[in-house]
Parts: structure tokens; sequence; C-alpha cells
């Protein structure tokens, strides 16, 4: 027995058009019209959308920083992905000092195995570079399906690495086809001016800005594309958040370097004003980048719109701000960096670009999920609607307006940075590769998603 979508637009990156979609087991087998049986199971999809499965390549789940751990783990994380239209997840598997790879991915799989709501994967956040874990690379890219790492140029003495590592990770990837991500903030510049800021009594939230400035983004993000461009390799921006940042990127790829640029949805709708305060609530919106001055927003909007920027990822970091962010009330470097956002990425995506004009929905489902795909080793399977591909389907309804409010949320956290947020559209069902795990907006399906072994550029 099969279930067959009708009524509906399918909408892919592609473009788009009114058919019916017939699902069988975990695959699209067939898009067109009368595509019913009688032992078919029909849902009628009148006036909505079919979406590909939302692909959050940007998730930080369960990850101990230190002082605390995250408030969403992979249970709960992955049930907000799932209610607001994400089907697929890819976190970071991040390497402690003295570990190897193996043993940073074996602590991710057993934080995440059996508890995911949704398909998921992990990119390998490296923090501890030497010749054996170089060599590793090329077993865990064969073995174990990862095709890309992260590496940091931001946290001094806990993830940041030197340029040197960076320039070697970049060769490395090359000759195996992985690519690298970057978090690209001058870390060294950034510990000067906290410290400095510290020492004159600067202690409140809005701190945290302000001894991060752009100019720390612009300058790092221009070293990591000069580090690519000498190793030939593929390089990934996680999570720009400024205009000069983007616009070094729009540069480089203007010479035909291969540079993709991620932003998320806090760098597109919040401003440096929710920092700006001298309450203690500003700590909501501690976060790394930090929000920046509004007139960036209309800049990252139209690398969308260009093509500059490739991805929206979620950034999901969530601490409570009751006994988390409070844990930095005397000093704003002990903030927990991050927000949630996981739930409310593909919507606030629909109804701030779509719904609002500036971008058009072909555009929307290429950053919320088809250049995923194609980035991370996941293309065909997921991020589009097409024969053969797993039945990965949101259900979208563009008439059900909403607010958005941590009381109704899935998150596991006290505060949603999107509070009062008004949401134009709703996903009314949702698919995994067959399987629909969210009717009529509920999660009715826990704890079905599979890990993804996700092939490298040249294989």
């Amino acid at each position: 027995m099969a279930t067959v979508l009708t009524g509906a637009t399918v909408v892919n990156a592609s473009g788009s058009s009114l058919a019916d979609v017939r699902i069988e087991g975990e695959k699209v087998t067939s898009i067109g019209v009368n595509l019913h049986r009688s032992t078919d199971t029909l849902i009628d999809a009148s006036g909505c959308y079919l979406f590909p499965g939302g692909i959050d390549p940007h998730t930080h789940f369960d990850l101990d920083v230190g002082s605390t751990v995250t408030a969403d783990d992979f249970a709960s994380g992955t049930r907000a992905a799932a209610k607001g239209g994400t089907t697929t997840v890819i976190d970071f598997a991040t390497q402690n000092k003295g570990e190897t790879l193996a043993q940073a991915l074996a602590n991710w799989h057993a934080k995440a195995d059996g508890r995911c709501s949704v398909d998921y994967g992990f990119h390998l956040a490296i923090s501890d570079l030497n010749d054996s874990v170089l060599r590793e690379l090329v077993s865990i890219v064969e073995q174990a399906g990862v095709s890309s790492v992260k590496l940091y140029m931001a946290y001094k003495r806990i993830l940041q690495v030197d340029d040197g590592a960076l320039l070697q990770t970049l060769q490395a990837a090359r000759r195996l086809g992985i690519l690298v991500g970057v978090h690209c903030e001058n870390g060294d510049v950034i510990d000067v001016l906290a410290r400095e800021a510290k020492a004159q009594g600067y202690l409140s939230p809005k701190y945290h800005a302000l001894t991060r400035p752009v100019v720390a983004e612009r300058e790092a993000v221009n070293r990591a594309v000069c580090l690519a461009e000498i190793a030939g390799a593929r390089l990934y921006v996680v999570h720009v958040s400024s205009g000069a940042g983007l616009q070094v990127i729009r540069e480089a790829r203007s010479r035909g370097l291969e540079i993709y640029a991620e932003t998320c949805p806090q760098y597109l709708l919040l401003d440096e004003s929710r920092c700006e305060v001298d309450d203690f609530s500003a700590a909501k919106y501690v976060m790394s980048p930090p929000l920046r001055a509004i007139e960036n927003q209309e800049l990252l909007w139209a690398g969308i719109r260009d093509g500059s920027i490739a991805t929206v990822g979620s950034d999901h970091c969530s601490f409570n701000f009751a006994g988390q962010k409070e844990l930095g009330r005397d000093d704003f470097s002990k903030i927990p960096n991050g927000g949630p956002g996981v739930e409310n990425r593909f919507g606030l995506l629909y109804s701030n670009g779509v719904a609002a004009a500036k971008i058009d929905i072909h555009q929307f489902v290429a950053v919320t999920s088809t250049n995923a795909a194609k980035l991370f080793g996941l293309y065909p399977r997921k991020g589009v609607i097409a024969v053969g591909s797993d039945a990965d389907i949101v259900v979208w309804d563009p008439a059900v307006n909403s607010v958005i409010s941590a009381s109704t949320q899935k998150q596991h956290v006290d505060y949603n940075l999107y509070e009062g947020f008004q949401q134009v559209g709703k996903a009314r069902h949702v698919f995994l590769r067959g399987r629909q795990i969210v009717k009529d907006g509920v999660v009715r399906e826990e704890s079905c998603g599979s890990y993804l072994a996700r092939h490298a550029w040249n294989s």
C-alpha cells in the first residue's frame, strides 16, 4: 500500500508544478496526475506546497561547553526540528583535546543513536590537529561516512586552531574530496579586547558584542579564503553575520574560488539593539558571531538572492536563561554562547523571505534544503522531491498564521529568540522516508531517525 499526496504544488529549487506525489516505502515512486489506486492512502493537500524536507546543516545538541551542557539533547532537538519542517540535521562531533577523531564520532553516536526523530549526520569539529589525526581523516571519510569537517578561528585556548593547522586540513580535504567549514572570527583579537573590557569593569552582556567587532569577522573570512586558495580547496564559511564578511566571499567567488557561505535566521531578522540594553536580558542574545547593525540584514538577504549565500542553518545551541545564561551574570565572557532556532528556521525563512517577497519560493527551497544536500553529500537522496529520492516531504499550508512563542515550542529551552514573531504558514504534515512523523502539526513519531553516511565530493 502506498501513500499519495494530492492537490498540492510540488516545489523544488529548480521549479514547481501542480502534481500528486506517490510514496512507497521510503521513496518517492511517482510524480504526476491520477496516481492513486484503490488500496492507497490518500492525503488531500489542496492549497498546500510540498517542499523537500528541510536540512539544517548547523546544530549543536547535547554539547558540553565546560560550564554547562546545552538545554536540547538529540531527542528534544530533533523533535523540535520535525515539528518545524526539518527532516535532516547535521551536528558537530567535536574532538576534545587529546582525542582521536574516531573517539569524537563514537561520543556523538552514543548521544544520538536511537534518540533522533529525524535523520542525522555529523561534521567532525577538529580542535587538536596532529599528524596522527591527519592520517586518521582518510579512514574516517572512507569508513564513517563523514564528508565535512569544521575548524574554529575563535575561542582561544579552547577550540581555536592556528593558521598552519587550518592550511594542513584544507590540503588534506582537497585530496579527500571533503568540505572544510570554518568559524571565522579572529580569536586572538577578541581575546585581547575582552580582557581589556573586563579590566575596565565592563562586564554586562552588551560587551560580548562590542568585543567581537565586524572587522574581526571580515579579517578572519579573508584569511580563511586565502588559505583555501593556497590549498586549492573548497571552503564553507559558517554563520556569516555581516555584509563585510559576505563581500569577501562574493569577491572570492567572482575569482572562481569555491567558497560557500552559510547564514542564520538571527542575522537576517535580529540586530544588535537586542544586546544594547543594560539589563541582563541581553544575555539571551549572546552568541558568536554576535548580532550586528540592522543594515547588515538586507545585505545578507541580497546574498541569498544572488547566490552568494548557499545555506541558512539555525546554529541551534540552546541554553536556558535561568541557571545557564545566568552563569555570566557578573562576567559577559562566562555567558554560554548560543541560542535556540532549529524549530523555527524553516518557518522564519518562509514567512520573512517568501511571504515578505525578499526571496522567491525556489530560493527558499535551495537555502533550506537543496544546497545543503549538495554540499554535504546527500543529494539526490535528500534535498529534492524526485522519483527515487527519499520521501522527506513537508506539506506546508500557507493559509495558517501563528505567533512564535516559547510557551508552545518543542525546543527544551525557557525562551525563544523570536518571541512574538508572526509566522505565515505551517508544517501541516511531515514525512521522513515515507513515514508520517508530523500529522496536523503534531509530532507523532519519535526516535525513527537514521544516521546518514555521506559521500565525499569525488566519490
